[in-house]
């Protein structure tokens, strides 16, 4: 399978906001109500001028909402930061949101495991 090139030069864009978003995090958002945070991917729109950014927030303690709303809130110092690491002629618009299939996959794992336990008990009891 082919891929046009501005489709893969669509996802390289997309892979280095997710890398320099993640360097940015670490060395200029010293926030801690953030929590352990994590860019799971990126999807760049193929006109360059929109980028959104899925996260999971891996503290249980934290709120995920909070941090999702914290982040769009700074938007504009995080493009500020990017625009300068960035060889693109613009800066995507970014919206953060929030990944739940880290969790979802989770609860999935536990309703499996779940299920399997309850069926061994019912083969030996």
């Amino acid at each position: 399978m082919k891929y046009s090139p501005e489709f893969s030069r669509v996802r390289r864009v997309g892979e280095q906001i997710r890398r320099e978003l993640a360097d940015i995090f670490r060395r200029e958002i010293d926030d801690q109500s953030l929590g352990l945070l994590t860019i799971s991917g990126v999807d760049v729109s193929p006109d360059l001028k929109y980028a959104r950014i899925y996260i999971t927030v891996l503290d249980n303690n934290k709120d995920v909402k909070e941090a999702v709303q914290y982040l769009n809130n700074i938007t504009g110092r995080l493009r500020y930061h990017l625009s300068q690491r960035l060889s693109t002629r613009t800066t995507p618009q970014l919206q953060f949101v929030h990944d739940s299939s880290i969790e979802e996959g989770s609860r999935l794992s536990a309703l499996i495991d779940s299920v399997q336990t309850s069926e061994k008990r019912d083969d030996y009891g």
